[in-house]
């Protein structure tokens, strides 16, 4: 009740500042928090304060445009925000509960394990303090008390893929999982089945050392040549897939989710053939934007359904387009 009355009194002090929120990959126990005028004013009136903690890995630009984003609405609406990311679940969950324990005013937080993270999201429920997921876990959002989720439906995005594959002529495919137990990556690989009309092949590699990822798709060309489509889940996977292709000297069409520079030179050059794009972005700006709204105006958003960022296909059609935006870290 302490924090509800502090709440609205925040609603009739300050103004709600709201822009307009432009569209759009850190490490294991990384941390990034916001820097600029907007948010050290912020911080030193004592104003909201928002942790962001993800299971992003080492090295996945995916994760860094995830928090440009959270850090440009912290930057735009003069509210605090700390990313952290680990993309241990154990280690992320602590992460949590530390910001349960500083008693931060939101939390958002991607649930690539969400049985792992239960306990702690659920600690910060209890305490008072709003949750919003993001990415991952959109099914177990609800459950776990969260305010809200913001995310691609994994399911309907692997439909879209698969059905993509499928209009190129892909018939037997491989899709190349980079963590194990993440249930959005599952998700993928089974909507991209229902897309494809036939199962495609699960392939695990460690995006933790891509060049043994490279080794092991490689191999799985070699060694199967009726493979004609490989779908990563993972722009840096991308990369290596491609890669592999050539080294096998395998013709499989080669297709990711998400993007980054090197993708969209790839999709480019032809060797990619199309992006799922998520809008990561926007999976870092919109929590922000929505846990200022409960905050200083108990407002909700998505009625008890995801805040839909994606999924959309980037291809040779639209990709010169989007490359500009990429090269500035918002796509």
């Amino acid at each position: 009740m302490a924090r509800r009355t502090r709440l609205l009194a925040l609603a009739l002090a300050a103004p709600l500042l709201m822009s307009a929120c432009s569209t759009d990959d850190s490490g294991s126990s990384s941390s990034g928090s916001t820097s600029g005028s907007a948010n050290s004013d912020a911080a030193a009136d004592g104003d909201l304060s928002f942790a962001v903690i993800t299971h992003g890995s080492a090295g996945d630009a995916f994760w860094d445009v995830v928090q440009k984003g959270a850090e440009a609405a912290g930057d735009d609406l003069g509210v605090g925000v700390d990313y952290q990311s680990d993309g241990d679940p154990q280690r992320q969950s602590q992460l949590i509960q530390a910001a349960v324990n500083q008693d931060v005013d939101g939390i958002v937080v991607s649930m690539a394990n969400p049985d792992a993270l239960q306990d702690s999201v659920e600690a910060a429920v209890s305490a008072g303090i709003p949750v919003v997921t993001i990415n991952s876990g959109a099914e177990r959002s609800a459950e776990f008390g969260a305010i809200g989720h913001v995310g691609q439906d994994e399911t309907i995005a692997g439909q879209g893929a698969g059905q993509r594959l499928a209009q190129d002529g892909a018939k037997n495919v491989l899709c190349v999982v980079h963590e194990a137990g993440n249930i959005g990556l599952e998700q993928r690989c089974a909507g991209a089945s229902q897309g494809l009309g036939s199962n495609v092949k699960l392939l695990q590699v460690d995006i933790n050392d891509l060049q043994a990822a490279q080794s092991t798709i490689t191999s799985q060309l070699q060694s199967d040549p009726s493979v004609d489509g490989v779908l990563t889940l993972n722009s840096a996977v991308a990369s290596v897939a491609a890669a592999a292709a050539s080294d096998a000297g395998s013709k499989a069409e080669i297709a990711t989710f998400d993007l980054n520079g090197d993708v969209i030179a790839a999709i480019q050059d032809g060797s990619v053939a199309f992006a799922v794009d998520q809008q990561q972005y926007e999976q870092g700006y919109l929590p922000i934007v929505m846990l200022k709204l409960y905050a200083q105006n108990l407002n909700t958003v998505g009625g008890g359904q995801p805040v839909l960022t994606g999924p959309g296909i980037v291809d040779s059609a639209n990709v010169d387009q989007i490359a500009d935006l990429a090269s500035s870290g918002t796509r």
